[in-house]
């Protein structure tokens, strides 16, 4: 609710129209005048408008708590986060220092606002408003303690006389602080056992106990959890009485397409291409980059309960850019553009962001994991842009002992003269890209090479930044 001049008094509250509503009646009703004017609900989520997106808005105009269920990287706090716009601009609240919570004006839960109201005229109670941003609050769960999202009592206020069962002795935690606004939980699995039975009461009875105090609050709040489906679905991890008070959830999933992928790449690096040193990006070099993380998802390598996320391919398209850029500003080349030389540059980004499978890859490093993920996704993308016709013919050039060397630093202008050595042939590698720009013909030849490498067609020498191509 938003107005031009807002109440400061419950008196002028009342007079305004101002109607009392939960938390998740407010969202609902927001969500549904939303929905039907057919505004975009959740903006920023790219491939979930079939799948995940239809799943949370039943659960919201359900009302009901939600737990996100997925891999690391699929979306699952961001979506949580967005919940948070479908909340009232601003809401009123009883504005007394002394209250642990943001109280109801017209149904206070505080022994100090159920005071205020019951003792004094409705135009001497203070109102203040309490911002939609600030009505979400976020927490990790390892680590987390029982007093930090539920409460403790407060050793202070015993030294000051205060009565341990008294409501004023307790210090309260998180989800009671957010009284009429939304708590999430990330990685529910691991939170300790004790502050789950606590969560289960709250989701229950919407109640507060303390060190065996009851405190008959009438919580009002969204709960929101996320996890991942290996450790959620392991015995013991999760309390059933928990799981059963979960109204709905929601599972979330990697792209479906890799077009998607490399929409959502873009969108989360974020990456300035432009400037005083401007940068092209191939689109094969794109798929290439999150052909990467459909890889590593699917190699035997990698711990496929735990996933590979999308932060994988942002921060190595970020990688692959600024390792393009940088050649551009000691070269003088204007633009940049990507090559497969430049993909050397990953492992600072990559690694790190693969959990290995140590079944089937004890004999290997991490790295060589990645190499063997970077080849594979080479030779996919190669497969679909480069006929099979004609590739024997440009693998049988080095036969007759050519070799071409490429790297990281090797001006776009030199990669023409390496063109001499070769038949007509060789141009089948600009179908890729048809370009007359010496930067992006270089970006081709490099991919060509490549996909012959990893097509096991020639073999390659690395060496400080320098690759050799020659006959196997």
């Amino acid at each position: 609710m938003t107005t031009t001049t807002k109440p400061a008094t419950l008196a002028e509250l009342r007079a305004s129209g101002w109607i009392s509503k939960t938390v998740k009646r407010e969202i609902y009703d927001n969500f549904m005048l939303m929905l039907g004017r057919g505004e975009e609900l959740f903006p920023g989520i790219i491939g979930y408008e079939d799948t995940v997106i239809p799943e949370i808005n039943l659960a919201l105009i359900a009302q009901h708590d939600l737990l996100f269920l997925g891999e690391k990287g699929q979306a699952k706090s961001r979506l949580m986060r967005s919940l948070a716009r479908f909340l009232d601009d601003e809401i009123p609240y009883i504005d007394l220092a002394e209250a642990p919570v943001h109280d109801d004006p017209y149904d206070p839960i505080t022994r100090v606002g159920k005071q205020l109201v019951a003792g004094v005229p409705e135009d001497e109670v203070p109102i203040a408003w309490w911002p939609r941003r600030a009505r979400y609050a976020e927490r990790l769960a390892p680590g987390t303690k029982f007093a930090d999202i539920i409460g403790e009592i407060d050793p202070a206020k015993l030294a000051g006389g205060t009565s341990m069962s008294a409501e004023e002795a307790l210090h309260f935690g998180l989800i009671p602080r957010m009284h009429r606004g939304i708590f999430a939980i990330n990685e529910l699995p691991e939170l300790d056992e004790l502050v789950q039975v606590g969560l289960f009461n709250i989701l229950e009875e919407r109640d507060v106990q303390i060190r065996g105090y009851p405190i008959n609050f009438e919580i009002d709040v969204l709960i929101l959890f996320s996890a991942n489906p290996a450790t959620y679905n392991r015995s013991g991890k999760v309390i059933p009485q928990l799981k059963d008070r979960i109204g709905s959830v929601i599972h979330t999933h990697y792209p479906r397409e890799r077009d998607l992928g490399i929409q959502i790449m873009e969108q989360e690096a974020s990456v300035d291409l432009g400037g005083a040193y401007p940068v092209v990006v191939p689109y094969f070099m794109r798929e290439i980059i999150e052909q990467m993380s459909i890889a590593a998802r699917a190699s035997k390598y990698t711990d496929h309960q735990s996933g590979v996320s999308a932060r994988f391919s942002i921060a190595n398209y970020r990688t692959m850019v600024a390792s393009a850029r940088h050649r551009g500003v000691l070269l003088n080349e204007r633009p940049a553009v990507p090559r497969i030389s430049d993909l050397g540059h990953l492992y600072s980004s990559s690694l790190g962001k693969l959990e290995l499978d140590m079944m089937d890859s004890h004999q290997m490093s991490e790295r060589q994991v990645l190499d063997a993920i970077m080849a594979e996704a080479i030779r996919a993308v190669f497969d679909e842009y480069v006929d099979r016709h004609g590739l024997e013919e440009i693998a049988e050039i080095f036969s007759e002992g050519v070799k071409i060397e490429v790297g990281d630093m090797l001006p776009s202008s030199q990669y023409a003269q390496r063109l001499t050595r070769v038949p007509p042939a060789w141009e089948k590698a600009f179908e890729v890209n048809a370009s007359s720009d010496p930067a992006v013909r270089a970006s081709c030849v490099e991919f060509i090479l490549a996909g012959l490498y990893a097509s096991d067609r020639i073999s390659r020498a690395q060496h400080r930044g320098r690759i050799v191509y020659e006959i196997k």
